[in-house]
């Protein structure tokens, strides 16, 4: 089993209700482990395009990073609960979201995209989801934007903490949506039988939230800053390359 080891200095006090960081120093980053390729677990070691930039964001900013894996849709109860400082997950900017916690400027740009079972030809895009079951990760925006789509009365959402891509290659659910970028690699590195269906429908821009507290926003800007250095230095482009052979990094 994966063992994740969190700095001491990196425990919260809890003092009337909000959490505090007891080491400004200690960025602790919560990933599921369980999105290839961008956080996962592969000989008991985790690895993937997060934990590369995270540990890029640590080392620029003077940061000791330290990663807790929990199922994705634990991932905002524990950031809001201060249980982590922030999470690298591919976590979109939606309007709820910005509601509730600050976000770092986006370091992904991509699209959201629906995947089918390899030979299906009544499934061409998002257009024939209509009267389709679809599944979405839980805790994912992914069910948020089919349920903005003017037909999404005709779609029957499944929501999974796994399995999206199993179930879909068995026939159980008609399509999956994930992200562009995962949904390719997960059909060039699995031998489930899996084809994209269309172009992505809707441009994502994925940022790293945090809570809206004074200590959060210094901590926010400090990780901010990194990041522009990593994409103004290369640096982000390079992790990019090296785990999906293009820069996913800018929308350019």
């Amino acid at each position: 089993m994966l063992k994740q080891i969190i700095a001491v200095g990196a425990l919260a006090l809890t003092w009337g209700g909000a959490a505090i960081a007891q080491d400004t120093d200690t960025l602790r980053v919560g990933m599921s482990g369980g999105y290839f390729p961008f956080t996962f677990v592969k000989l008991d070691e985790l690895q993937g395009f997060e934990v590369d930039v995270m540990n890029a964001v640590g080392a620029e900013a003077g940061l000791d990073v330290t990663f807790e894996t929990m199922a994705f849709s634990g991932l905002i109860g524990a950031l809001d609960a201060g249980r982590i400082d922030t999470i690298a997950n591919q976590i979109t900017i939606t309007p709820e979201r910005e509601a509730k916690f600050i976000f770092t400027a986006p370091y992904v740009i991509d699209g959201a995209q629906v995947v089918t079972k390899a030979g299906n030809e009544d499934i061409t895009g998002v257009e024939d989801l209509r009267g389709k079951t679809v599944a979405v990760n839980l805790g994912s925006n992914f069910e948020q934007l089919l349920n903005e789509l003017p037909y999404a009365d005709e779609i029957t959402i499944k929501t999974y903490d796994s399995n999206i891509a199993q179930d879909t290659a068995l026939g159980r659910v008609d399509a999956f949506v994930m992200d562009r970028v995962s949904s390719a690699q997960l059909i060039k590195e699995s031998p489930l039988p899996l084809q994209l269906a269309g172009q992505p429908f809707s441009e994502i821009r994925n940022a790293l939230p945090f809570r809206d507290t004074e200590a959060d926003r210094a901590l926010r800007d400090r990780v901010d800053a990194a990041l522009t250095t990593l994409r103004d230095n290369g640096t982000l482009a390079e992790i990019s390359d090296k785990w999906f052979g293009t820069d996913i990094t800018t929308a350019e």
